[in-house]
């Protein structure tokens, strides 16, 4: 190899020099410093290529700035982000907007992961004040890397741009009583990732500027365990507002015996788990409350996210502010009951 080129450590290197850069130029890490998000707007590259609208909400697709692709050593080009703002959605006193981040797995894509997972139906369902957005990672391919995402403090900015973007003429005229407020930063955060998307997850988790308060992994812990352990033990014995919380859903092989290496540690560590063999027989009162959750699921890699509405039921039991209420907590105590996903 020709000592001109770059290797791909050296180029994910210059490009964390390059996002502290721009962090002191002003696109802060820190929600409460950060550049007005019209001011932002108008610098920015950023912008809605496509809106649709149904009778759970509005669905815009966005080319950004800050998406995790193209990145420094990646051929991936697809800027592309998805946000799924439900039309029950009201932006909150003092402008912190909660938003629910999913991460798809190997050879799919940003639209084929939403529909074939039903994420914008499970957060709908869920009736939580909560913004969808799922960012293109290696599209339609067996690569689980991040792209900007690996350099630290990129999920802040790519949030930020989210946010930012939303504020646009098109976007509001779009999303009416359901938009974010005007400067906007992130409030509770949740992560979830299916397969391949653990490493995103991990990234973000690590050094993403921002406070994730919930990770949701459905058959997707393949690596980066210690990133998970030590940040669920970081959050120990706190309130649930700012307690770190995660729920991983496993099949057979890597990810179960990860899930059950994973666990085996945060329990000698003092935190609060709860494990479930049989799917279906935690209360909800328990995975509500326990700070480390892992369920063997009995259905299949590509239908765990969905099917039996996993993720719905994670963004039921989590620290997330609702407005609205739901049922689902009448019966707390028990074997919960698991529904199918209608189609």
């Amino acid at each position: 190899m020709s000592s001109y080129l770059l290797s791909r450590r050296a180029l994910l290197s210059l490009s964390a020099s390059l996002g502290l850069t721009a962090l002191a130029r002003g696109a802060s890490a820190d929600p409460g410093s950060a550049v007005p998000a019209t001011a932002r707007a108008s610098r920015s590259t950023s912008r809605v290529t496509r809106v649709s609208s149904d009778a759970r909400g509005v669905t815009l697709m966005m080319e950004l700035e800050h998406a995790p692709f193209p990145a420094p050593g990646s051929w991936h080009r697809d800027s592309t982000v998805l946000v799924f703002v439900p039309h029950h959605h009201r932006p909150a006193p003092g402008g912190a907007i909660q938003l629910v981040v999913h991460f798809h797995g190997h050879n799919s894509t940003v639209e084929r992961a939403t529909v074939a997972h039903q994420l914008r139906e499970q957060l709908f369902d869920s009736k939580q004040n909560a913004i969808l957005v799922v960012p293109e990672l290696a599209a339609l391919a067996a690569d689980s890397s991040a792209g900007k995402l690996e350099a630290p403090g990129a999920f802040s900015r790519m949030l930020d741009d989210v946010l930012a973007t939303l504020e646009t003429r098109e976007a509001r005229a779009a999303l009416g009583s359901s938009a974010p407020g005007v400067r906007s930063t992130p409030g509770r955060v949740c992560v979830s990732a299916h397969s391949g998307g653990y490493h995103a997850a991990a990234c973000v988790v690590r050094s993403g500027g921002v406070k994730i308060h919930e990770v949701y992994l459905f058959d997707a812990l393949y690596a980066d365990t210690e990133v998970f352990r030590d940040w669920v033990i970081a959050g120990r014995g706190k309130p649930m507002s700012s307690r770190h919380k995660l729920v991983s859903y496993f099949t057979a092989g890597t990810t179960e015996a990860n899930t059950r290496r994973l666990f085996a540690e945060l329990e000698q560590a003092g935190v609060t788990v709860a494990r479930e063999t049989v799917e279906g027989t935690l209360s909800r009162e328990v995975i509500t409350h326990a700070e480390a959750v892992s369920i063997r699921t009995q259905l299949t890699h590509g239908t765990v996210t969905s099917e039996l509405n996993s993720l719905r039921d994670c963004l039921y039991a989590s620290a997330l502010r609702r407005r609205l209420r739901t049922s689902w907590f009448d019966t707390k105590q028990g074997a919960r009951p698991l529904d199918r996903r209608r189609r």
